[in-house]
């Protein structure tokens, strides 16, 4: 990927949601942010974790929500009108274990049929860090601080509730192995 991709996905993830959106886009831009930290430990695949930082939720705008499951949503729309790279499309449509919420709400093969999961861990578990260590105002948090901010916001018992109390031990997994990959690395 070259270096017009984060500008790019930036371009793109502003123009669907800054506007219908700001707060999933202050999110969204501090998911970013955390992302281009992460070049260290990434190398060459830097540049395709920021953009799919940036786009990650894209999907929740209005126009693109069709199914309402914004991974799939967001990773059609990148595909369908941008030919968006594969691996960048992959990455938004299981960004923190999607497939787990995409079961719970009847989708999961839909989702494993359009987008088979990367084989790539350390990009994978790259993302679900920036994701799940940043506030929904783009802030800095911990794994188990944004974990109980969603369950408050949506109820344990809603489709993301129950997805996100499954999906918990793997996000806090991936956390840690992202947070040993940068304590390993050489600042």
């Amino acid at each position: 990927m070259d270096g017009v991709t984060a500008e790019w996905a930036l371009h793109v993830g502003k123009a669907e949601l800054a506007v219908e959106l700001p707060r999933r886009w202050a999110h969204s831009q501090g998911v970013a942010d955390r992302a281009a930290g992460l070049g260290r430990v990434l190398g060459e695949d830097a540049e395709l974790l920021v953009a799919a930082a940036a786009l990650h939720d894209v999907g929740y705008a209005s126009r693109l929500a069709v199914t309402g499951f914004h991974p799939l949503d967001g990773a059609r729309f990148l595909r369908d009108e941008h030919g968006a790279d594969e691996r960048l499309v992959r990455l938004v449509a299981n960004h923190s274990f999607a497939l787990l919420e995409a079961e719970e709400r009847g989708l999961r093969e839909v989702l494993e049929a359009e987008f088979p999961l990367l084989e790539d861990s350390l990009l994978v578990d790259a993302l679900v860090y920036c994701d799940m260590t940043t506030t929904p105002d783009g802030g800095p948090t911990t794994a188990q601080e944004r974990v109980a901010e969603i369950l408050g916001r949506y109820g344990v018992d809603s489709v993301v509730g129950r997805f996100i109390r499954r999906a918990s031990p793997e996000i806090f997994n991936a956390v840690e192995r992202v947070e040993a990959a940068l304590a390993g690395q050489p600042r």
